[in-house]
């Protein structure tokens, strides 16, 4: 078992929960005097000042992008592609697209499956 030092009041061996209780709480000490440190409070207002001016800038560039010539051209672009979308244009192209590749798969296929097993082909290997 564990003996108590008669001076201090602690226990000199074994007391595992009670070295953990401490450590808990130096921990909790530590951790308290961080957060309420200036060079935390610092580190913070910096951090909020430099994401603001983050943002800021990021605002400026994309009002310059969206009030320049290429910003327009590119609003002008999705309009135009929303206003095909709706039409039914972009449906119809991808419709044929996809008909036409189903058709050269199908053909190429069914090259592929008429040829007669260990034909010429296989001999000129």
């Amino acid at each position: 078992m564990s003996e108590t030092n008669p001076e201090s009041g602690e226990k000199k061996s074994g007391d595992i929960a009670g070295e953990f209780r401490e450590l808990g709480k130096n921990l909790q000490s530590l951790i308290r005097s961080v957060w309420e440190s200036d060079e935390r409070k610092k580190f913070k207002e910096e951090l909020q000042e430099g994401l603001s001016e983050l943002g800021s800038m990021v605002n400026e560039t994309a009002s310059e992008i969206k009030n320049s010539q290429t910003g327009q051209r590119l609003k002008d672009d999705v309009k135009d592609l929303r206003q095909r979308v709706r039409s039914g244009e972009v449906e119809n192209k991808v419709r044929e697209e996809v008909l036409s590749a189903l058709r050269t798969v199908n053909s190429e296929l069914k090259k592929v499956s008429s040829r007669k097993p260990g034909g010429d082909e296989s001999k000129k290997e």
